[in-house]
């Protein structure tokens, strides 16, 4: 379990903790169900930046170091899935031929827009929300953002016939799906009562299990299925519907 664990954390984090030379598909796979508590680790050390400069920068300043320690904490994994996809899916060719854009390591103009746009989108929802709303929404953010890869990884289809995503969807399993949404749960209901945010955070829960569900048909009816990049662009536009919830409740 810890082996587990410690895969999916070095995979989706800059975090590194241990020597490991054994990334086989069936420990990507098995890792799927912790991602929602290294989203856990990821929110902690985003509520100690903010309580620790929040009180000594103006507002706009602690947003743009909010999203620039998120960034480097990912290394930018799931921006880079996000343009990947904007690039393929607004390319107006056909799938074939949007499959083979997207893994492309060249970025192009629908990939720098959809990036610019989601952190600039951040950068003003965060200015805008309360002191209080803001640091559970920093903790809740990466939970349920990564919990919606789980879904993606876990009740659609993969796109391609091989590829980094294949392992994560053939080997995570149902039951991989089913521990991510108790972790997920349980650390709602630890934001609910830590930082007194129990309704805004049940609100996002939901709204980005919406979200989810459109979104990953959207694809599927495009793609056939959710690929490597799809699952990092669930990450970035579901961070992206929880600061919302947040702001409006």
């Amino acid at each position: 379990m810890l082996q587990d664990f410690l895969t999916g954390l070095q995979f989706l984090t800059r975090l590194k903790v241990s020597h490991q030379t054994n990334w086989s598909p069936e420990i990507f796979g098995r890792s799927v169900r912790y991602f929602p508590l290294i989203g856990a680790i990821i929110g902690l050390i985003l509520v100690a930046v903010n309580l620790f400069l929040g009180k000594h920068l103006p507002p706009n300043v602690l947003a743009v170091i909010l999203i620039t320690t998120e960034i480097v904490i990912t290394g930018g994994l799931h921006g880079d899935g996000l343009m990947d996809t904007a690039d393929g899916i607004f390319s107006g060719r056909n799938r074939e031929r949007m499959l083979e854009i997207m893994k492309d390591s060249r970025v192009g103009a629908n990939g720098v827009m959809a990036f610019c746009l989601i952190v600039l989108l951040k950068w003003s929802l965060l200015m805008d929300m309360t002191p209080s709303h803001l640091t559970a929404a920093l903790f809740i953010m990466p939970v349920v953002s990564r919990f919606a890869m789980v879904v993606g990884i876990t009740c659609f289809p993969y796109a391609r016939p091989d590829g980094m995503g294949k392992a994560f969807a053939q080997y995570a399993g149902k039951k991989a799906l089913f521990v991510a949404a108790f972790l997920t749960g349980a650390l709602v209901l630890l934001c609910a009562t830590v930082f007194l945010a129990g309704k805004p955070a049940l609100a996002a829960l939901a709204a980005v299990l919406v979200f989810i569900v459109l979104f990953g048909n959207y694809v599927k009816g495009i793609l056939g299925g959710l690929t490597g990049d799809t699952y990092g662009a669930i990450t970035e536009l579901s961070e992206v519907v929880v600061l919302f919830v947040f702001l409006i409740l």
